[in-house]
Parts: structure tokens; C-alpha cells; sequence
């Protein structure tokens, strides 16, 4: 080895300590810069690819993670935390077989290993569930609306009942404020009115274009937030901050309102009881964790289960089903939750005419909706997530002259100041969720616009203290053992 490469060696590895210290402080965007200058120095060193692999999954970026983590196994393949690494990111995509596949080879590398065979065993639970699922499960085109076999009007309110009550079809107002305090002192409201809750929402929701047009009148307000993240004290701080929603006040939630944070079942009857008391008040986008998918690994089905009852699993992924995919302000203003497209030329009519009815697909319209990103190279590249696409300022401002916009406004990735503008001031993200799971230091924001102008008028705010309920609490347990 000659003195040149001993100093590239040892100055990596000085790199990699700075790194480690950084993911400890959770700074995971500046420890993925300083391991990639430790692999710019030294890209034969399957730990500074592991690690990187491992911030890459604590920003939920498992696309990149899955390609790193598959670099260390190709440097070394008998290091197991390359394969360790890699099935935690198949994981938290749900791609349980595909992370069966690497505990396996974890195990045979460490027989001995007590956390290895823990592990196995807990993600071979997970794939039999799995496939049993899908041995039991019925086709879109046989299934009956959960919904329409529910009639909330014979479920009986016990007399020893002492929440909030709903005198007949109506919510109001008193109920809805009445429902929030008894949520603020972590108790429950009836089945009944949560079944009436998300059942009148889903009727609401089915009339609704998957494209919808929101107008806001010369001299009205309208606020846009991003992702709240079963984050419900957050949420009545943005409420507190920003007054209740109301056909004054209005706002549009742009997507991810469930998982991860374990106050989940909270925050959606928040949000459908003022979709139900202010039908223009309050405006609901689908994001990628409105899916089955996702609420089975990250927590908002085993919170329903535990809160609500089983039966509400099948109802709330209907409701999710429901939900428009994105809505244009004005003409003017384009939000969606994830972003743009893999091909150009997309019009706004094509997004009118998605079946959203269903769990979103793995390609095409409907998912790179969902699931895109911003990059700040132009043109297209291929998702950091593993799914969707990130896409260039070009394709922004190619997508916005087409459709006769200015602006477009997404949500889906956590900002240091729950916002970024981008993309020339052409692309605003807003993330709504501060403090994302308790451990990211990050701001949360919304945007509120006013009429005529529109001009963008963002305010970020810090997380405010909740009770003492870890997020992630109702999630699998097998997904928990990576956090």
C-alpha cells in the first residue's frame, strides 16, 4: 500500500467517527455526507456503505439504502450487517419475503447470534401472516363496501356513557370540541359516533373528483398543511396557532395524517368530523401512508385494533380508498402529496380521470403521486425511496407552463424548518409533523395562501409536549426492532 492510499485510509476513517457521532446526534442527512466522503476516499470498506445504508433507512429512504446495503454484500460477503441492513429496508418497505431472504443468510453467517434468531423468527411470523392474507384475501371486483353494511343508527350508547354525544345525523360544532377535549385526556368516544364519523366522511368523499378544485374568494384564506403523522397534540397546536377549521378558516391536509405517531386514531376523527361539520372547510388528500401496506407495519392497524375494534381496520382502508389525490387552488396552485411524473405531458384531466378506488399500485400515475420526490439535478432519476421517481426543476417547470399553474405544493419529506422551496420557487414542501417521531429536531410548518395573489405565506412552528406514549407504540413488532 502506498503512503497515499494509508492517508486516504486514515483519513476515511477519521470521516466515518464524525459520521457515527452525527446518526447519534440524529443529524442522519449530514452523517450520509461525511460517510460519502469516507467511501469517496475508501469505497472498498463495507462498513462505511452499511452505515450509510442504515442513516439512509432513518430517513426512510429505503431505495438507497437497499443499494448500499447491497454494496457492502458485494464487498463483503460475509459481513453480516450488509444483509442485516439490507432486509431492515426491505422490511420497511414491506417487502417481508425479500427480507426473510437476508435474516436467513444473517443467521448462517452468526449461528450463534441471539438477536439474529430473534429476528428471523419474528420476520417468518410475518411472512406466514402474510401469506395466509393473501390465501383468504377477495379481489377488488368481488369486494362489498364495508361501508354499506354498517348502520351506526342501531349501535346502542350505554347509559354509563359520559363522553360527548351526537343527537341524531348532524355533527356539531359542540360535539366536535367536546370529541377534542376528551382526545387532549387520551380517552375515546363511543363506537358509535366513530363508526358515524368516518361513515358520513366515506359518502362525502365518494362524490368527490380524484382531482379536486378548490376556489378561494377575492379577500379569503386558505391553509395547506403537509404531514401530520398521528402527531395529535401537534395537530391542536396547529389549530391553536391558526384557528379551528371552519368555511372561514379553511384548510386542506395534504396527506400521511396516520402512522408512526401513536396518537393516529385521534388525528383521522379529528380531521373527518370537520370534513363532516365543514365539507369546504376541510380538505383531505390521500398520501402513501393512507394504504394498507404501510398501516400494517407502522402502526396505525394495531392502533385501530386496540382503540376502536378490529372492524375498523377495513373501514378506515376503505375511507383511505376514497380520498382525492390531489386538488389545484384556483387554477393556480398544484398540490399533491408526493409530486410529478415519469413521463411528461401529463394534463390535469388525466389526474381527474385515476381510478383511485383501490390500494395504490406499484407504477404509474396513481403511485408517483404519491410517492415522488424533488431532486436538484434536472431531469428524472430513480427514487432514493425505492419507489416513485425524483424529479428535476425542468420537470416542474415543463409540468406547470403545460397546465397553465405557477405553483406546486407537496408534502411527503420531513424539512429542518417544516418547509423547503425549491425547484427555482416553483415547488414548496410542507411537513406539518415537528419533532417527526420524537427524534428528528424538526420544525413543522403550513402554508396559508390569500386570494387574489396567492402568494405563499409560510409559518413554521416547534412540537409541543404529549403524553408519554412512544411513537411507533402500535406498530409491528418486528419493525420496531429497527427504530
Amino acid at each position: 500500500m502506498d503512503a497515499n492510499s494509508s492517508l486516504n485510509e486514515q483519513k476515511a476513517e477519521e470521516l466515518k467517527l464524525k459520521a457515527n457521532d452525527a446518526f447519534k446526534a440524529n443529524k442522519f442527512s449530514l452523517a450520509i455526507e461525511l460517510y460519502s466522503q469516507a467511501i469517496e476516499l475508501n469505497s472498498s470498506n463495507a462498513v462505511y456503505w452499511a452505515n450509510r445504508a442504515f442513516a439512509h433507512t432513518k430517513l426512510e429512504e429505503y431505495g438507497s439504502a437497499v443499494q448500499d446495503a447491497s454494496k457492502s454484500i458485494e464487498i463483503d460477503p460475509r459481513y453480516s450487517k450488509g444483509y442485516y441492513r439490507r432486509g431492515a429496508a426491505y422490511l420497511a418497505m414491506g417487502k417481508f419475503k425479500e427480507a426473510l431472504k437476508d435474516f436467513q443468510q444473517v443467521k448462517r453467517i452468526s449461528p450463534n447470534d441471539p438477536d439474529a434468531t430473534r429476528k428471523l423468527k419474528e420476520c417468518e411470523k410475518a411472512v406466514q401472516k402474510i401469506r395466509f392474507e393473501e390465501a383468504i384475501s377477495v379481489g377488488d371486483e368481488e369486494k362489498r363496501s364495508v361501508a354499506d353494511s354498517i348502520d351506526y343508527r342501531i349501535i346502542e350508547v350505554e347509559p354509563q356513557y359520559t363522553g360527548p354525544r351526537v343527537d341524531g345525523d348532524t355533527i356539531t360544532l359542540d360535539f366536535v370540541k367536546a370529541m377534542l377535549d376528551e382526545f387532549e385526556k387520551q380517552k375515546c368516544i363511543h363506537k358509535r359516533y366513530a363508526y358515524q364519523i368516518v361513515l358520513q366522511t366515506v359518502q362525502l368523499l365518494r362524490s368527490v373528483p380524484s382531482l379536486v378544485d378548490v376556489n378561494v374568494p377575492d379577500g379569503s384564506h386558505f391553509t395547506v398543511c403537509g404531514d401530520v403523522h398521528g402527531q395529535y397534540f401537534d395537530l391542536l397546536n396547529i389549530f391553536k396557532l391558526n384557528g379551528l377549521p371552519s368555511e372561514e378558516n379553511p384548510y386542506l391536509f395534504n396527506g400521511d395524517f396516520v402512522d408512526r405517531g401513536s396518537f393516529s386514531v385521534e388525528v383521522i376523527l379529528t380531521l373527518f368530523a370537520f370534513k363532516c361539520l365543514y365539507p369546504t372547510g376541510m380538505y383531505l388528500a390521500r398520501g402513501n401512508h393512507e394504504s394498507k401496506s404501510m398501516n400494517k407495519i407502522y402502526g396505525f392497524e394495531g392502533e385501530v385494533r386496540s382503540k376502536l375494534g378490529e372492524a375498523f381496520i377495513e373501514l378506515f382502508a376503505e375511507a383511505f380508498c376514497c380520498l382525492p389525490l390531489g386538488h389545484v387552488i384556483n387554477n393556480k396552485v398544484f398540490v399533491v402529496h408526493g409530486g410529478l411524473f415519469s413521463v411528461d405531458g401529463v394534463k390535469l384531466s388525466d389526474i381527474r380521470a385515476i381510478d383511485r378506488f383501490r390500494e395504490p399500485p406499484e407504477e404509474g400515475l396513481m403511485c408517483e403521486v404519491l410517492w415522488s420526490d424533488p431532486q436538484p439535478q434536472l431531469g428524472r432519476g430513480p427514487s432514493k425511496r425505492g419507489v416513485g421517481l425524483s424529479f428535476g426543476a425542468d420537470v416542474t417547470k415543463k409540468f406547470l407552463q403545460e397546465n397553465n399553474l405557477d405553483l406546486v405544493v407537496r408534502s411527503h419529506e420531513v424539512k429542518d424548518e417544516g418547509y423547503e422551496i425549491e425547484h427555482d420557487g416553483k415547488l414548496i414542501t410542507v411537513f406539518s409533523a415537528p419533532n417527526y417521531c420524537d427524534q428528528m429536531g424538526n420544525k413543522g410548518a403550513y402554508i396559508r395562501f390569500a386570494a387574489p395573489e396567492l402568494k405563499p405565506n409560510i409559518s413554521s412552528f416547534s412540537a409541543v409536549p404529549h403524553p408519554d406514549v412512544k411513537p411507533m407504540a402500535y406498530a409491528n413488532n418486528f419493525l420496531r426492532m429497527f427504530q
